[in-house]
């Protein structure tokens, strides 16, 4: 548990797990691993999706930021990051990492990675419109479009309540924090992942932020599973899921 300052003064909480047999003279990659919801939290729980300790067991020190948006730290802080989707959580994640690199030597600063579903797809999508500082990311169930995303999803109110309104009511903010919109800038390598049977962030958000990365000659890849929902639930799915994801980042590894 460590926590940073944010850009504007706020104390931003971080879970950090070390992989096994640590020894802190070594080097290791750093996983940074974004919590949905948004309006959620990553606590120290042990579950076999989105398992922080599986992550580490494969050698990496792994910090999940609990940014602006988060529960748990007062309703503030939760409700600060509606209308701002792309803008204080995504510093709130960055500030983290640098603090996490600057505090513990042991993090290898040339090999960072992120990984996210839902809004944490929706983060990691963003993330690489905003930087190149990471080796790769995996963007699961994430929204790339947040316009076609409001036509297409099964909760309207969602939408509408986080960017103040319908895309013809508020389309400046839609545009705004909306990845596709500056797709032009992606540098870093992602893995695209998606259930066909996802009606919270139906499959087309995923089919198209494979194609922006494919016409933009991003190295990317989409793993599809027609029999999973938002979630990826079935036992082989879930084996395939990490095995995908673990190969995906050893591949870019320095």
């Amino acid at each position: 548990n460590f926590w940073t300052k944010a850009k504007d003064g706020v104390q931003v909480q971080s879970l950090l797990i070390k992989p096994p047999f640590f020894d802190e003279s070594k080097k290791y990659p750093l996983l940074v691993v974004i919590h949905g919801g948004p309006q959620g939290t990553t606590a120290d729980m042990f579950h076999y999706r989105w398992n922080l300790q599986l992550f580490a067991s494969k050698g990496y020190v792994v910090i999940a930021p609990n940014f602006r948006g988060s529960t748990g730290f007062g309703q503030k802080f939760t409700d600060a990051i509606s209308g701002d989707w792309g803008g204080k959580p995504y510093t709130d994640i960055m500030s983290c990492v640098d603090n996490a690199i600057k505090k513990y030597k042991f993090i290898d600063a040339k090999n960072l990675f992120a990984a996210g579903g839902s809004y944490g797809g929706y983060m990691t999508a963003w993330i690489s419109t905003q930087t190149d500082r990471f080796n790769a990311l995996v963007c699961h169930a994430g929204v790339f479009n947040l316009e076609s995303m409001y036509g297409t999803t099964e909760q309207l109110w969602f939408p509408e309540w986080e960017n103040k309104g319908t895309p013809w009511q508020n389309p400046k903010l839609y545009e705004k924090f909306s990845p596709h919109k500056h797709a032009k800038n992606v540098k870093t390598p992602v893995l695209v992942i998606h259930g066909a049977n996802d009606f919270r962030v139906p499959e087309e958000q995923a089919f198209q932020q494979f194609t922006y990365l494919q016409r933009r000659g991003i190295p990317s890849k989409f793993l599809y599973f027609p029999d999973e929902t938002h979630f990826v639930l079935k036992p082989q799915n879930s084996k395939l899921w990490y095995e995908t994801v673990f190969d995906w980042f050893e591949h870019f590894k320095k």
